[in-house]
C-alpha cells in the first residue's frame, strides 16, 4: 500500500447506540459529545410524536412532530428507520445520514432495539453497540427515578427490557452502563470508535 493513500481507508463510521428504555443513552451520549474524540462525530435527531417532556428541548433531544407529519415522512421515504415504541412513533431521517457521511463525519445514531436491528440490515456497514444495565433491578431504580411512567408502563418497560437482553448476540458491541462508571463506558465507546476508525477495509454507504 502506498503510504500516500493510507488516509483514504480511514472513512466515516456509522455507529448505532441502543439499549433498554431508561439505561442511560441520552446520558451517555452528551458525555460522548463532550469528548476529544468527538470532533468530528455527529449525532443524529430521531423524530418523534412522543409529547415532549420538561427539560426536553425541540430539534436538540428530539425533533417532535405531529402524527400527520410523521406519516407524511413514512410515505416520502424519508426515515431510515421507524417504529411505534409505547404507543409513539420514532424515526431517523434519512437526508441528515447521507449527508454526514457523505462529508466525511461520523455519524452516531441512538434508536431503540428494533431501529438499530432494522439499520443494520438496510446498511450492513453500521456498527451496533448495545447498552446494557449491570441488572434489572438497577434499571429498575434508574426508570423509577425518571418518574416518567405510571406503574403499569414501568412493568412493561421492565418485561420489554428483560426480552431486549436476549438480542444483545445481533449487535457488534455490548457495554455495561453500570452506575457511577460512566467513565468506563466512554472509554469503551471511545476504543470502539477508534478501532473501527483503523478498519482497512469499509463499503461505501449504500442506502
Amino acid at each position: 500500500m502506498n503510504p500516500s493513500n493510507i488516509n483514504q481507508h480511514h472513512k466515516p463510521i456509522l455507529l448505532v447506540l441502543s439499549g433498554p428504555s431508561g439505561v442511560g443513552k441520552d446520558f451517555v451520549l452528551n458525555i460522548l459529545k463532550a469528548q476529544p474524540l468527538a470532533t468530528n462525530l455527529t449525532t443524529i435527531v430521531t423524530n418523534t410524536t412522543r409529547p415532549m417532556r420538561a427539560g426536553e428541548i425541540q430539534d436538540t433531544n428530539y425533533h417532535f412532530v405531529s402524527l400527520a407529519e410523521f406519516q407524511r415522512m413514512i410515505a416520502a421515504n424519508e426515515l431510515l428507520e421507524y417504529a411505534n415504541v409505547y404507543n409513539n412513533w420514532y424515526g431517523v431521517p434519512k437526508r441528515p445520514v447521507r449527508t454526514e457521511l457523505a462529508a466525511g463525519h461520523d455519524v452516531i445514531i441512538k434508536v431503540d432495539i428494533q431501529g438499530a436491528r432494522t439499520i443494520k440490515q438496510a446498511i450492513p456497514q453500521a456498527i451496533l453497540v448495545f447498552l446494557s444495565p449491570s441488572a434489572l433491578s438497577e434499571l429498575a431504580e434508574r426508570l423509577r427515578k425518571r418518574n416518567t411512567e405510571s406503574p403499569d408502563d414501568l412493568a412493561r418497560r421492565l418485561k420489554t427490557a428483560e426480552a431486549e437482553m436476549t438480542t444483545i448476540p445481533d449487535f457488534d458491541y455490548v457495554i455495561v452502563n453500570k452506575n457511577g462508571q460512566a467513565d468506563r463506558v466512554i472509554a469503551a465507546l471511545e476504543a470502539i470508535i477508534t478501532a473501527e476508525k483503523l478498519r482497512v477495509n469499509r463499503d461505501e454507504y449504500r442506502f
